[in-house]
């Protein structure tokens, strides 16, 4: 064993051994003396002298330096230290009022004041013995302090039983922050017979414990674990008990079963007083080319429906096989759900996102390309959630749906092609839709020739239509196939003027960019057509230059039109980012449209709505944006949004966001006028105190109350929607959070009432009675902030000494 001896057998003096940073600067002189005389600059190289492991091999052969008042020794034989004795071998650092160290069997004995750091994590008492290099041993009535979560405590005796585990007698065990005074308690603390804490496995094993709160026993556990971090393993989770309008008091303890690195298993069996058993699971996969979620959850015997209930839903999207030469990519993406009955939307609440909505989509899609080619072969079958007060006509099916697309964008004179091909068996129950079902082939061909520079483009484009139907029943006219052939010609062109500009002090660059769009498509009568996937089009910026007016394949607007627009933007002249944008539109229609979908009447306004729209992200803390259509003809505006947000700092955001929608009627009084408001915000804030902001993930400072929330409230119906009202309380070492959650389960006033109430440990568990209100936070408002997340791994030498 290399070590650092003294000389002499006995000194009186106090003695320095040379740490390596010391070695690393005296190398480095010569040579910062020789840059400064040639004027050039230094540059550090990489060194491996401060990782933050270091492996068993590379410690074993590192030097050991001792220091201290008073020194005895014997060569190769042992060493004694009196008076401010300190020892460091690699990430470990000794010190204590004597220290003995034996060589032979690399066992050191220190009494004392003693105070080991390894690693980051720290340990004192009065007396330890420990063999170095295989860190076994023990230590007398210490204290602790752990690095990857800054657990504190406190224990008869430890055990070292290697570098990464440690055995802990008649220990406690809290994240709370010691203070000083003899009377002092932690918030909480967990109390046990023995604590194994694994470093590797980041995991701490306790026997025989209770769990303390407010010196309060509120949980006890013959054996349990907890982790050390963020690190996945398996093992029971916080079991969570919830109070609900509809289910009655649940219970819920789940399982997680940490499978492998790639691939884990969450058990959430729950007992509902009203209802009965529900036995739910996810299961999550991760792999180089693919990955999913599988969730299903099934019920016995539902005691207020009578029967059992189950549902499940799979998300998958990978490549089944790429990259092998003259095939290509071929992709597989499964997005299928389905539910027991027509009630479980409305039953189940927010418990499953993509379950709880009335049309469930099974969605099948297997995809290929390869070069100019792509092609793919989908299979879409819907359910329908019927409610008597309010029924849905189905969408079709897509049994099957099969695509076909060749692109050149290099063709000889700058000229670009396509050709789009769609076969599709469309399928629904006729006593619902009131039309045939049919089998539609579709193409699409077009070509164009763009012509681009700096300041203008312009792009001439020709496309043709042609569509086939063949149908199960007759169509009102007695035929049982149609067919349909469009084109359509379509101008694009525009100028970009720039210019440097300046606004409020700051230099900017502001673009000029007005638009022209002309298309014409002539008449082809379509009234007698079923309709299977088409709608009109939103009229907003990112359909008013596009040449048809509706969706889908199953009409094809009749049109002449110029669509004329303008837009101005301020960017940053270094970054490019934009800080505001404004833009205006408007359609100038020549004849009337005549293509309609069914119960449509046809256009025939000479002059379109006009479209104003505004983004301004000119501070980083705050951003707005809106759109306003308004009619011209009627005065007033037919649909209107408007949002905004404004994040000052960490757990300070406010979000708000107001939509207006007239009906399509005129004179109609009813429609759709709504305001969204979301917030995460520090109570203290309101009055005046501004607080520690001390980042992300580390919270402003304990003894910090925090409202959060989010309403949509219908101004037409004067009703509350949906709502998600809480507090959330930060005491530095542990969090309180208590969460109301309202979801509308119906077009009546019938609503699905939530309360939900969650303790948290930070670093150890959570506690919780109802959903868990950390998730309906997460998923309900924009921007929040978790206010204990560990951003960062903790460094050793943040506490090395």
């Amino acid at each position: 064993m290399p070590a650092l001896m003294p000389e002499t057998q006995r000194s009186t003096r106090r003695r320095f051994a040379l740490t390596p940073v010391a070695f690393v600067a005296m190398a480095l002189l010569p040579l910062a003396l020789h840059a400064e005389e040639a004027d050039t600059p230094l540059v550090l190289q990489p060194s491996a002298l401060l990782q933050e492991q270091i492996p068993l091999a590379m410690r074993e052969q590192m030097p050991t330096f001792f220091s201290g008042d008073h020194t005895l020794g014997r060569p190769d034989l042992d060493t004694v230290i009196e008076g401010n004795a300190m020892m460091r071998k690699g990430d470990m650092v000794l010190q204590a009022d004597r220290v003995e160290y034996y060589q032979p069997d690399d066992l050191v004995k220190a009494r004392g004041n003693v105070h080991i750091n390894r690693a980051g994590n720290i340990y004192e008492g009065p007396a330890l013995e420990l063999k170095v290099d295989a860190f076994e041993g023990f230590f007398s009535e210490p204290r602790y302090q752990f690095l990857k979560n800054g657990a504190f405590g406190q224990a008869d005796r430890a055990d070292f039983v290697d570098d990464s585990r440690v055995v802990l007698h008649n220990a406690t065990y809290s994240t709370c922050r010691r203070q000083p005074g003899p009377s002092w308690l932690p918030a909480w603390m967990l109390r046990a017979t023995t604590i194994s804490i694994d470093t590797e496995e980041e995991i701490g094993t306790a026997e025989g414990a209770v769990l303390r709160f407010q010196d309060v026993p509120i949980l006890a556990f013959p054996t349990m674990d907890f982790p050390l971090s963020d690190k996945r393993k398996s093992g029971y989770l916080p079991p969570t008990i919830g109070l609900d309008n509809i289910n009655g008091v649940e219970l819920t303890v789940p399982y997680y079963w940490n499978i492998a690195p790639n691939r884990d298993a969450t058990f959430f069996p729950t007992v509902m007083s009203k209802r009965g058993v529900d036995l739910g699971g996810e299961f999550r996969y991760l792999e180089p080319e693919y990955k999913g979620t599988l969730r299903t959850n099934y019920m016995p015997s539902d005691s207020l429906r009578d029967r059992s209930r189950w549902s499940y839903a799979l998300l998958h999207s990978g490549t089944v096989q790429a990259g092998i030469s003259g095939i290509g990519g071929v992709g597989l993406n499964l997005n299928l759900n389905r539910v027991s009955d027509d009630n479980y939307w409305s039953d189940f609440g927010r418990a499953t996102t993509s379950l709880t909505q009335r049309l469930l989509a099974s969605d099948a899609t297997v995809s290929w390309g390869r070069g100019n080619f792509s092609a793919s072969v989908r299979t879409l079958k819907w359910q329908t959630l019927q409610d008597v007060t309010a029924p849905i006509v189905p969408p079709y099916d897509r049994l099957p749906q099969i695509t076909g697309r060749y692109a050149r964008y290099d063709l000889p004179g700058g000229f670009d092609a396509s050709l789009d091909g769609d076969y599709t068996q469309f399928s629904a129950d006729r006593n619902l839709t009131k039309q045939p079902n049919a089998k539609r082939s579709f193409a699409l061909g077009q070509i164009s020739r763009p012509w681009v520079a700096p300041g203008w483009f312009i792009t001439p484009k020709v496309q043709l239509h042609a569509t086939r139907y063949e149908f199960d029943a007759p169509l009102t006219n007695g035929a049982t196939t149609a067919d349909r052939t469009v084109p359509t010609f379509s101008l694009d062109t525009g100028l970009v003027f720039e210019r440097d500009a300046s606004f409020w002090g700051k230099a900017l660059r502001q673009t000029l960019e007005p638009r022209a769009f002309y298309v014409n498509t002539p008449y082809r009568n379509q009234s007698l057509l079923p309709n299977y996937d088409s709608a009109l089009n939103d009229f907003n910026f990112a359909t008013v230059f596009t040449e048809n007016a509706f969706g889908g394949n199953d009409r094809i607007s009749d049109n002449n039109l110029l669509t004329l627009g303008l837009t101005t933007r301020f960017l940053e002249p270094a970054t490019g980012a934009q800080l505001a944008q404004f833009g205006v539109a408007q359609r100038l229609r020549f004849k009337d449209q005549n293509v309609t979908l069914p119960g449509g009447t046809p256009s025939t306004d000479r002059l379109s709505d006009f479209l104003v729209g505004a983004q301004l992200n000119w501070d980083p803390r705050w951003t707005f944006d809106t759109t306003v259509q308004y009619n011209p003809d009627t005065g007033r505006s037919a649909r209107s949004s408007v949002g905004g947000r404004w994040n000052p700092g960490n757990y300070r955001v406010i979000s708000a966001a107001y939509r207006y929608q007239r009906n399509s009627s005129a004179t109609a009084t009813d429609g759709s006028e709504q305001i969204d408001i979301g917030w995460q915000w520090p109570l203290s804030a309101l009055w005046g105190d501004k607080g520690q902001d001390l980042g992300a993930g580390q919270g402003q400072g304990a003894g910090r109350w925090y409202s959060v929330g989010r309403l949509n409230y219908s101004m037409y119906d004067r009703k509350l929607v949906d709502g998600v009202v809480g507090f959330e309380y930060d005491a530095g070492c542990w969090l309180g959070r208590i969460v109301l959650d309202r979801t509308q389960t119906g077009t009546t006033t019938t609503a699905n009432q939530k309360i939900s109430f969650q303790l948290e440990f930070v670093g150890f568990t959570r506690l919780g009675v109802g959903t868990n209100p950390l998730s309906v936070l997460k998923e309900n408002i924009p921007r929040y902030q978790y206010l204990r997340e560990q951003t960062t791994t903790p460094s050793r030498f943040s506490q090395y000494d």
